[in-house]
Protein backbone atom coordinates (compact mmCIF):
# COMPACT_ATOMS: atom_id res chain seq x y z
CA UNK A 1 0.00 0.00 0.00
CA UNK A 2 1.12 3.26 -1.15
CA UNK A 3 0.01 6.59 0.65
CA UNK A 4 -0.54 10.21 -1.34
CA UNK A 5 -0.96 13.31 0.64
CA UNK A 6 -2.80 15.94 -1.26
CA UNK A 7 -4.41 19.49 0.11
CA UNK A 8 -8.17 20.12 -1.32
CA UNK A 9 -9.69 23.43 -1.16
CA UNK A 10 -13.24 22.36 -0.26
CA UNK A 11 -12.27 19.88 2.18
CA UNK A 12 -12.81 21.87 5.33
CA UNK A 13 -16.53 21.44 4.96
CA UNK A 14 -18.54 18.55 6.21
CA UNK A 15 -20.31 18.49 3.09
CA UNK A 16 -17.49 18.60 0.51
CA UNK A 17 -15.81 16.15 2.40
CA UNK A 18 -18.92 13.38 2.45
CA UNK A 19 -18.59 13.73 -0.99
CA UNK A 20 -14.92 13.56 -1.47
CA UNK A 21 -14.82 10.20 0.88
CA UNK A 22 -17.65 8.97 -1.24
CA UNK A 23 -16.16 9.54 -4.64
CA UNK A 24 -12.68 7.87 -3.56
CA UNK A 25 -14.26 4.73 -2.29
CA UNK A 26 -15.56 4.15 -5.51
CA UNK A 27 -12.83 4.05 -7.45
CA UNK A 28 -10.87 0.75 -7.45
CA UNK A 29 -7.59 0.39 -5.19
CA UNK A 30 -8.61 3.15 -2.33
CA UNK A 31 -8.32 1.88 0.85
CA UNK A 32 -9.28 4.48 3.02
CA UNK A 33 -9.02 8.36 2.96
CA UNK A 34 -8.50 10.69 6.22
CA UNK A 35 -9.33 14.21 6.21
CA UNK A 36 -7.91 16.93 8.26
CA UNK A 37 -10.76 19.64 8.06
CA UNK A 38 -8.57 22.14 9.70
CA UNK A 39 -6.23 22.75 6.67
CA UNK A 40 -7.88 20.14 3.82
CA UNK A 41 -5.05 17.81 3.98
CA UNK A 42 -6.14 14.56 2.55
CA UNK A 43 -4.35 11.18 3.44
CA UNK A 44 -5.05 8.40 1.06
CA UNK A 45 -4.08 4.91 1.46
CA UNK A 46 -4.31 3.21 -1.92
CA UNK A 47 -2.95 -0.36 -3.76
CA UNK A 48 -0.31 1.31 -6.20
CA UNK A 49 -1.05 -2.08 -8.40
CA UNK A 50 -4.81 -1.18 -8.81
CA UNK A 51 -4.53 2.85 -9.06
CA UNK A 52 -2.32 5.67 -9.90
CA UNK A 53 -1.87 8.66 -8.02
CA UNK A 54 -2.28 10.24 -11.03
CA UNK A 55 -5.52 9.00 -11.56
CA UNK A 56 -6.58 9.77 -8.18
CA UNK A 57 -5.82 13.49 -8.92
CA UNK A 58 -8.39 13.19 -12.33
CA UNK A 59 -10.58 11.66 -10.36
CA UNK A 60 -10.94 14.02 -7.43
CA UNK A 61 -11.01 17.46 -9.99
CA UNK A 62 -13.13 15.39 -12.49
CA UNK A 63 -15.92 15.63 -9.86
CA UNK A 64 -15.19 19.57 -9.14
CA UNK A 65 -13.18 19.62 -6.73
CA UNK A 66 -9.70 21.63 -6.39
CA UNK A 67 -5.98 20.53 -5.54
CA UNK A 68 -4.11 23.16 -3.90
CA UNK A 69 -0.40 23.38 -4.62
Amino acid sequence: MKQLTIFIKEATNEEPIQTLETILMKLDGIERALVDIDDGEVKVTYDERQVGHEKIKNWIEQHGLHLLN
